[in-house]
């Protein structure tokens, strides 16, 4: 069997996909969703699970302060990327922004993000 291929992990869902590959320097890393994908950097994509995660407690958290209408705007960052929640802390849309180098953007549907959430921190890495 091929190293490459035995450490190449793809998973995906209804609007979004996930992979992690790295053997493909620089770019071991993919997000995607309905009709796009961006592909990361090792740093980009470090960031990109460490702060949709994040983004995710931080919603949960504020979900006790909010009545059920309320709809919320949140974002977190860091020097290589932004995503950005928009709905409500059960249901939201989520927005990337890379920041640094080439320039991409992409939005998953509020029906996607619960499995990107948790299909982005099962994804093996290393």
């Amino acid at each position: 069997m091929d190293s490459r291929t035995s450490t190449r992990q793809v998973k995906e869902g209804d609007g979004w996909r996930l992979g992690w590959n790295p053997e493909s320097e620089p770019f071991v890393g993919l997000v995607g969703g309905a009709g796009w994908a961006i592909e990361l950097t090792r740093e980009e994509w470090q960031d990109f699970c460490r702060l949709v995660l994040q983004l995710a407690e931080t919603l949960e958290q504020m979900s006790h302060e909010l009545m059920d209408e309320e709809r919320i705007c949140c974002d977190v960052e860091s020097d290589r990327l932004w995503l950005e929640a928009e709905g409500y802390p059960h249901a939201y849309e989520l927005h990337i922004i890379l920041r640094q180098g080439r320039r991409a953007e992409g939005t998953w549907a509020a029906e996607a993000v619960p499995g990107l959430v948790q299909a982005s921190q099962t994804l093996h890495l290393f």
